[in-house]
Parts: structure tokens; sequence; C-alpha cells
């Protein structure tokens, strides 16, 4: 297929995109560079720089997209939720305006578990409410209600795939952001000597070391989820799936996983919680592994850190 991935030279665009051209399909990569890196476009792709507003021309001859490009920091989206609101949901209306004028009508759009807010159960379902708790969240819902209601009116074919901690490294391509707030890279950094410290925010939660857990997915799992969507959109329907390991870790296990990797000591700093941290945050992916078959295949946490671990240590 012939395909326009926005974002592609991010974190998980790139991935995506890597595979899909593994996988024999012609990819055009859209990306403004804002916080992507042009050397993390895979070879064999077409490279556009640009933003989503002005996807016209990057869309001639494509058959569908796969759209992650967006402003993700919760914190720059509490203290600038006017950037948000015009990225993530102008952006995307401006992106599906552009598709609708070339007549591509499916889009496989990478959402956020964030839409949920703060569950009132774990495993989180498709069927929880959502209830967002930061601009970054409310955007992206937005989007999948935006999505929904394309479906219902012009016919488009969507897929919304909502994940939580996306870790680890596909080969070469790994996480590089400019601002890290992911523990796994930044608990790295400290064994490479980036950092001098990992901070631990809360350590009287109700689990069982007492720091929270979370669910943390490979990024190659991820990516493989997108390539499974995109076989699976059907016209005239919105379809939205969790993607998880299910499988929650806790802050602590984390870091004794990357001590471990690593050989280094790690040293902590224990500090207060952080409001609105919830205890325990994990997926329940039984909905995509029911119906396109997806289950997370590298979900120990020791070769999620291992691949990140190895892609970190080629490149310091």
């Amino acid at each position: 297929m012939r395909l326009l991935v926005t974002g592609g030279a991010g974190y998980v665009g790139s991935v995506v995109a890597a595979q899909l051209v593994e996988a024999g399909h012609e990819v055009t990569v859209l990306d403004d560079l804002s916080t992507g890196h042009e050397d993390a476009v895979p070879e064999g792709a077409r490279f556009v720089r640009a933003d989503i507003a002005h996807a016209h021309d990057a869309l001639d001859g494509a058959e569908a997209v796969l759209h992650f490009a967006a402003k993700s920091l919760v914190g720059e989206s509490v203290a600038k939720p006017g950037l948000y609101w015009a990225n993530n949901l102008g952006g995307t209306l401006a992106l599906l305006d552009a598709m609708r004028d070339r007549g591509v009508e499916r889009i496989v759009f990478s959402s956020t578990a964030a839409t949920y807010g703060e569950p009132e159960r774990s495993p989180i379902q498709e069927s929880d409410p959502t209830r967002p708790t930061n601009p970054y969240g409310a955007s992206k819902l937005a989007v999948d209600t935006a999505l929904t209601a394309f479906a219902e009116v012009r016919g488009l074919g969507a897929v919304s795939l909502r994940y939580f901690n996306v870790a680890g490294a596909h080969g070469r391509y790994r996480e590089r952001h400019t601002v890290e707030t992911h523990l796994i890279p930044n608990v790295l950094k400290v064994a490479t000597g980036e950092r001098d410290s990992v901070s631990v925010f809360g350590s009287d939660y109700p689990t069982p070391d007492g720091t929270c857990v979370r669910d943390y997915i490979h990024v190659s799992d991820l990516a493989r989820a997108h390539l499974l969507a995109l076989g699976a959109i059907t016209p005239g329907e919105h379809k939205i799936y969790n993607l998880g390991s299910g499988t929650g870790f806790s802050v602590q296990e984390v870091i004794s996983v990357c001590r471990e990797v690593t050989g280094h000591e790690i040293p902590v700093v224990v500090g207060d919680r952080r409001p609105g941290d919830p205890a325990v945050l994990v997926a329940s992916s039984a909905k995509i592994q029911r119906e396109l078959g997806w289950k997370a295949e590298r979900a120990a946490l020791g070769d999620i850190v291992s691949d990140a671990w190895r892609a970190l240590s080629r490149n310091t």
C-alpha cells in the first residue's frame, strides 16, 4: 500500500514507518522535525518536512494515513493548553480535510490512555469512562470523538490505539526526546552519567512496594499493532483498542531491572507524591487480542530495558 505516516520522524512513528517499509509498503513520512529527527526516517521512505496542516501534497497517491504527529507532554499541555488544542485537534482536523480532498478515507490514529484520566478500575477497558485530567488527554479524546463523527457522516474508516508507557528500542530506533519525561530512559541516563540520580515520586502507595505501578509496552509490539490495525479498517466505522502488556510493573521494579541490565548502582531520590498520580494504571488488551489476534511478544521488563539500553549504549 501507499501510506502516509505523520510524525514518522519521532519515536513511535519511526518504528512504525520502519516496520511498514520492511513489510513492503510504499511509505511517505511527514514531519516538521519540531520534536522528531530526520535521521530517524527509515531508508526507503520518502521524507516531506511539513506540519500536518500542510499535508495535501504529501497525500497524493496515498491509500491510508497513520497519524502520530502530536504534542505529548502533559506538563506542557497544562502550561500551554492552546498549543495542544491547536496542534492535536486543529492539526488533525486540517489533516482530515486534506484527506477528504485527496480521497483518502482510511486512518490509524495514535491515541493515548490519558483519555481515561484516573480510572475507576484496573485493568482499564475500552468501555470505561473517559475523563481526561489534562489538555493533552482531552485533545486526544477530542480527536477520537471527531473520528467517530467523521465515520458516521462521511464513511471514514478509522482505528484508534490507546496505550500507556511505550519503551524499548527497535534496532537503531530509540527514544530521543529533548524533554524526557519517561521513567526508563531517565533511569538509563543515570547509568550513562547524564543524570546523577532518578527521582521517585511517592513510596507510600497501596502497592506491594509502595511505588506506582504502570503498564509498559515494547515499541516493536506497539508498532506491530498499528500494522494489524491498518488491515482492520472498515469504511464507516471507528474502532478503538487499548494496548498494553496486561502486566504492571512498579517504579521500584523498573529501577531494579535497570540496575541488573546496566550493572550500575543508579541512586534514587524519593520525594512526595505528584498530585493526580493513580497508584495503578494497567490496560486490558483483551479486545485487540480477540478481534485482531495481537498480543505483546516482548512483554518481559528485562527485554524492554535491555533493548533500550543496547540502543542507548550504541549512541553514547
